[in-house]
Formats: C-alpha cells, sequence, structure tokens
C-alpha cells in the first residue's frame, strides 16, 4: 500500500502557482491600509481649518467622515457639550478647490428659501420724501411764486364765483365750491404764523446754549409754551398798533355766542296749565 502511493496519477495540465501573487496584492493592500491609518490618525490630531487648508488643492481624496467625529471635534476646539453643538458648527459646507462645486451633506436637509443667487434689492425712493431732495422752504416757496399769489389766484377766485352764480347743475356746483375753498384757504394762508414760532426756538436755544456754557442743565420748550409766548407777541403788536381793543371785543363776541350754544332752555311753566 506504502508503494502505490508512491506511483499515485498526477494530472497532464500545468498547474501554476499563485501563492507569490496573492502575497504581493495583500502586501501592497496593507501597506495601503497602514498609511490610511497613519493619514486618518493625523487628521485625528489636526484641527478642521488645517484640514481644509491641506484639502484645498483637490489633490488628496475626501472620505465623508461620520457624523459623531465631526462633533467631537468641535467639541475639541469649544470645549461645549455635543448637545449645545449645531449641524452648522459640526460641519461647515466650504469648496475643495475654487474649480469644484461645494459638497453638502444628504443628512442635512436644503432650506426651501435657500437664495442661490442673491439678486440686487429694488429700492423706490419718493423724491418729495427723500431727505437727498432737502427740506422744504415754505417762505421761500411763497417768496419765488409771489406772483401767482398776488396775481393769479385772486382772478382764479372771482371766476369762480362767477360761475357758480350761473351753473344750475347740483354735481358742478360742489366741484365748483370745492375749487373755491382751496383758492381762498390759499390765499388765507400765512408763513409768517410758522416762523414766528421757529423764531421763538431758536431765541430760547440760544439763551439755553449761553446757559449751558455756565454749567446749567437745558431746559426744552414745550408746544403750549409757544403758543403762550405767540400770543403774548400778537397782543404786543395790537397793543403797539392801537387794534388790541376791537380785537378783544370780538373775541368775547365768539365766545358769548359759543357758551349761548351750551345755555339751557327756558322750561315751560306746567302750574298755569
Amino acid at each position: 500500500m506504502k508503494g502505490a502511493n508512491k506511483f499515485e496519477p498526477s494530472s497532464s495540465k500545468i498547474v501554476f502557482d499563485d501563492s507569490e501573487d496573492d502575497d504581493e496584492e495583500q502586501s501592497l493592500s496593507s501597506l495601503s491600509s497602514s498609511d490610511e491609518e497613519e493619514e486618518e490618525e493625523k487628521e485625528k490630531e489636526l484641527t478642521l481649518e488645517e484640514i481644509h487648508r491641506l484639502r484645498a488643492d483637490g489633490s488628496r481624496p475626501r472620505p465623508a467622515a461620520p457624523l459623531n467625529s465631526s462633533f467631537s471635534q468641535v467639541k475639541k476646539n469649544t470645549g461645549r457639550a455635543d448637545n449645545n453643538i449645531t449641524f452648522s458648527e459640526a460641519k461647515k459646507p466650504a469648496r475643495a478647490n475654487k474649480n469644484r462645486p461645494m459638497e453638502l451633506s444628504s443628512r442635512r436637509p436644503v432650506s426651501r428659501y435657500r437664495e442661490v443667487i442673491q439678486a440686487p434689492k429694488k429700492v423706490v425712493r419718493d423724491p418729495r420724501f427723500d431727505s437727498l431732495a432737502g427740506n422744504v422752504d415754505t417762505e421761500g416757496f411763497r417768496k419765488r411764486y409771489s406772483f401767482f399769489f398776488e396775481e393769479k389766484l385772486p382772478v382764479e377766485r372771482e371766476e369762480l364765483k362767477k360761475k357758480l352764480k350761473k351753473t344750475k347743475n347740483p354735481e358742478e356746483v360742489d366741484e365748483l365750491k370745492d375749487q373755491l375753498t382751496y383758492v381762498e384757504k390759499l390765499l388765507k394762508y400765512d408763513p409768517s404764523t410758522n416762523s414766528k414760532g421757529k423764531s421763538i426756538l431758536t431765541e430760547h436755544k440760544k439763551r439755553e446754549r449761553e446757559a449751558a456754557k455756565m454749567g446749567k442743565k437745558p431746559y426744552y420748550l414745550k408746544q403750549s409754551e409757544i403758543r403762550k409766548q405767540e400770543l403774548i407777541e400778537k397782543y404786543n403788536s395790537l397793543k403797539e398798533s392801537g387794534k388790541l381793543s376791537s380785537f378783544l371785543d370780538k373775541r368775547r363776541k365768539k365766545n358769548a355766542t359759543k357758551d349761548h350754544r351750551y345755555m339751557p332752555y327756558r322750561r315751560a311753566d306746567t302750574s298755569e296749565q
């Protein structure tokens, strides 16, 4: 039996031994895996900013790091708990290269209102209310267009009065009355009334500035106090012109008519009946 084993039939085919090739492949894979492990260990020691700088040229691969590792990296840098760290702090989107598109994680949902191209906002400006146009100078306007207030408006008022007498249509009468009231308002408007209040304020500010230099606190005038000073100036000017007595008589009559409205009516004598 022992001798028979020596003469066992063998196949005529030549069998190539692939053990050497397998060993080479295993050694190469082990080397590559060891290199990758070394790189991963180095990357773990680095901060996120340093990793982004190293990968900015796009030559090195960008393996998708797990979410927990990025959170732990931020925790190392910031010293905060994982619960308080947001996803945006853990992994901010950045380009590997300026010629590459931005890579975003599929775990993070894209918002609906994301601005892909931010268009410039249209700004609508009204020159009437724009500070660039400057403030309205009513006195200057009145002086520049004095011909309109002195010549045109009085003529227009007379024409409207004549039309009112001739027209019989109620709609046209209402329109003409509205126009006439508007023209009369423009003619009655006196810009000097507003200028009086402004002059009182300017004088008060001058006095307060001088007092502030002496170390006193500034005092700001109220609107009621400005009106009182305007009335005092008005009475003084009427007294100088000699029209104060007539002005006071008119004011008394006006107040008497107002008081008469609120007086009770005479009661009917029920005893006589």
